[in-house]
């Protein structure tokens, strides 16, 4: 079985997050009481939510030149309430300038951030930090818990490696004006073989099938939806652009391998690939409405 650890949420906007034990009784409460509706238990309005996915490839443009800025500008102009991040480093290396790029990102657009390292090695030096490289989540509504999701890897960092299960499934839930939703953000196997996906898949909808209300999947799933190994997806999950473009490569896409997949009940008002090479993929953009039933 997947395993999950939660780790604090970080952003210039974060209040005191709630304790484990408040924030799972929290969303049970919302599950099992409907919102406050109108005269005569009439349809309570939906709420709207832009979500957004990004491979930002470690803040390397499609130019392969590193420019931290310039992935925020590309972030900023999604307007997006909630975005789901790949390829993150925080301290990693020289590629990056050994930058914290979710805590830059996070300040730069004023979001919440939670980061879920998938690798999390000793220093580069001495008196350094921590080297780590994994998803994040930005969240402008508040975050009421946050883990990192264990699920079926294939280590990039060793030489022979074998299938096992190591960090770096984010799962996020936020408080979108009293409708609780879970958000997650994934980065799948990027090798032709499609078992390693296969296996993550299962992972992933092991972990979904373990919360209630309404879910939306984020990521870089280095498939495209009609692959074989994603079929398991569309009985638990909808695609939101089926009819969207391609998002990689950045320049003159060939593929849609970043998607946006959301739970029934939540509607699909607009989706769009926005054209920016401030990474070596495209951002994905969608507009969501979260129903919830009067009383």
């Amino acid at each position: 079985m997947p395993h999950s650890s939660r780790r604090p949420v970080r952003g210039a906007r974060t209040a005191a997050p709630l304790t484990a034990a408040v924030a799972v009784m929290a969303v049970v409460l919302a599950t099992a009481t409907p919102a406050a509706a109108g005269p005569s238990g009439a349809q309570a309005p939906a709420v709207p939510l832009r979500v957004a996915t990004y491979n930002i490839h470690a803040g390397a443009g499609q130019d392969g030149v590193f420019d931290l800025g310039r992935t925020a500008e590309a972030l900023r102009g999604l307007d997006a309430d909630v975005i789901g991040l790949q390829e993150v480093d925080v301290h990693w290396g020289a590629r990056s300038d050994f930058v914290d790029e979710a805590r830059a990102l996070a300040d730069a657009l004023d979001m919440r951030v939670f980061f879920a390292p998938i690798y999390d090695l000793d220093p580069a030096t001495a008196d350094g930090e921590r080297r780590q490289y994994g998803v994040a989540v930005l969240s402008r509504p508040p975050v009421l818990e946050a883990e990192n999701h264990e699920i079926t890897r294939l280590s990039t960092q060793t030489s022979d490696p074998v299938p096992a299960p190591a960090p770096g499934f984010a799962e996020v839930t936020v408080d979108v004006k009293g409708v609780f939703v879970h958000v997650y953000s994934t980065h799948l196997d990027h090798r032709a073989d499609p078992s390693i996906r296969a296996a993550q898949v299962a992972d992933m909808l092991e972990v979904l099938a373990a919360d209630h209300g309404p879910k939306i999947l984020v990521g870089d799933f280095n498939a495209e939806a009609t692959a074989p190994e994603l079929a398991p997806l569309w009985r638990r999950l909808r695609d939101a652009a089926p009819d969207g473009g391609g998002t990689y490569p950045a320049v003159d896409p060939v593929k849609r391998i970043d998607l946006v997949t959301v739970s029934p009940g939540i509607t699909v008002t607009g989706a769009h690939e926005a054209a920016t090479d401030a990474s070596d993929h495209r951002p994905v953009v969608t507009d969501l409405k979260l129903h919830r039933r009067g009383r």
